[in-house]
């Protein structure tokens, strides 16, 4: 059984949920996002609350799995739409930056060439110094993002140089020592 799947799913001020042939519309101030009801899963809406539950068919292992995926899924979505989510990344190294023309994040990180970055729709990003902060209603997209931006310049283990994540910490390697030879 799901423990979570269990729990009811408030919806905050503003945001509207409704249903639609095996779809779930969330909708918020920010914005409006759509999920397939996957699996035996059912979903209620009652009183400003979202309840997930099990069908009585066959209660296997995996439909048990889709239920507690499915809360989640409904979960971030009434989030996303109130709040939004955002994924801060630190650009590190010697003349390294960004920039943000239009849909596009330019990248300057030791490359011959910037690399362009095409934001997808419903994403926004943001540069302030060496702080790229990508922003949106949809939690799965707004990490994959940032991911991508991350692949681009991975940061290395001896200096530090490269895209990370703003709370990640890297692992420094010491360098090779030269030894004296007699």
């Amino acid at each position: 059984m799901s423990r979570l799947g269990k729990l009811p799913i408030k919806l905050g001020e503003g945001v509207q949920a409704s249903l639609d042939k095996g779809f779930i519309i969330v909708k918020g101030p920010k914005g409006e996002l759509k999920q397939e009801i996957v699996g035996q899963v059912k979903v209620e809406i009652k009183d400003k609350e979202i309840i997930t539950s099990m069908g009585d068919e066959v209660k296997s292992k995996k439909d048990r799995a889709m239920w507690g995926l499915m809360w989640s899924l409904i979960k971030n979505m009434t989030e996303g739409v109130e709040k939004g989510f955002t994924k801060k990344l630190e650009i590190n190294g010697v003349g390294y930056k960004a920039q943000v023309s239009g849909q596009k994040l330019v990248l300057n990180v030791g490359f011959s060439h910037p690399i362009e970055f095409n934001l997808p729709e419903g994403i926004k990003a943001e540069v302030e110094g060496n702080v790229i902060t990508i922003s949106g209603i949809d939690k799965q997209q707004v990490g994959e993002v940032a991911a991508k931006i991350r692949k681009v310049r991975k940061p290395e283990p001896y200096k530090g140089k490269g895209i990370k994540y703003i709370d990640e910490v890297i692992r420094r390697k010491e360098s090779k020592a030269v030894t004296k030879t007699e």
